[in-house]
């Protein structure tokens, strides 16, 4: 699978299907590409389909042993590799840090966003009792990497209703197997997250692409409250809220997601078609 250099560092990419229009795909926290694969499956008959990791995180490289995991260069590191690849504007589908990631490409830079796509995210910074435990902690994963606390992150990744149904045991193996696995350096992107500045309202009022947000009603991460908030603070944009589905909606729902975002492409083309 390919690699492409871009500020600094190489991140993994895998694309595929074929299209006028491109969808990227940026992953959450602890994740990495292969989170998106059943939007993929659904979108790459009609698409470009390009789903990316984070520097320090999946296959990508791990520039200055990951200590740079702020927002900024997230955000930078993103609009490198649209541009790139020639993807711009791209219809972008961040899920919470890569939504943190989507607010500030589509605010900051909006030639580069054609519809925004965000998942189980929210605009503010984290409060300082989350920002302490969180970096106490990064500390202990430094120490002995993310094995002992796999099962407090599932908890965190993914709602009850999903935990409890049998028909999803082998999907929440493998991704518990995935989050042992992670190198210690994750303890970085963890701090990256956490650190995080709050996206401005005037940021938010900023953005003028079609915006869909995504929030599964058993988030304990992200509340349902945080998606609701940003979608009040974003012009016209819609809020899908999935029942019986947590933090990780495109793994938990991912036929509920791929229909939200089908609705908001179609509706962006009837929007350019009126325009023109």
């Amino acid at each position: 699978m390919p690699t492409l250099k871009v500020n600094g560092v190489e991140l993994f990419y895998k694309e595929s299907g074929r299209g006028p229009e491109t969808i990227v795909f940026s992953h959450g926290l602890l994740m990495d590409h292969t989170m998106f694969e059943a939007q993929r499956a659904a979108f790459q008959g009609h698409y470009r389909v390009i789903a990316y990791d984070h520097r320090g995180q999946g296959q990508s490289g791990d520039p200055q042993g990951g200590r740079d995991q702020a927002m900024e260069t997230l955000t930078t590191d993103a609009a490198a590799l649209i541009q790139a690849l020639g993807a711009a504007p791209c219809h972008f589908a961040g899920h919470c840090m890569g939504g943190f990631v989507g607010m500030r490409l589509a605010a900051r830079r909006p030639a580069l966003v054609r519809t925004l796509t965000l998942m189980n995210t929210g605009s503010q910074a984290e409060p300082w009792p989350t920002r302490l435990k969180y970096g106490f902690l990064a500390r202990l994963l430094r120490l002995t990497g993310p094995r002992p606390f796999a099962g407090i992150a599932m908890t965190g990744l993914f709602g009850k209703s999903v935990r409890s149904d049998p028909a999803q045991r082998r999907m929440l193996a493998e991704w518990r197997s995935a989050v042992r696995l992670r190198p210690r350096s994750v303890a970085n992107s963890v701090i990256g997250v956490m650190e995080r500045r709050e996206v401005s309202a005037d940021e938010l009022r900023s953005i003028r692409c079609p915006t869909l947000i995504i929030a599964g009603d058993e988030d304990s991460t992200q509340s349902p409250g945080n998606s609701e908030r940003l979608a009040a603070s974003i012009l016209g944009a819609g809020l899908v809220r999935i029942p019986g589905c947590g933090h990780s909606s495109p793994l938990e729902a991912p036929q509920a997601v791929v229909n939200a975002m089908q609705k908001l492409f179609r509706a962006a083309e009837a929007g350019s078609s009126a325009a023109g």
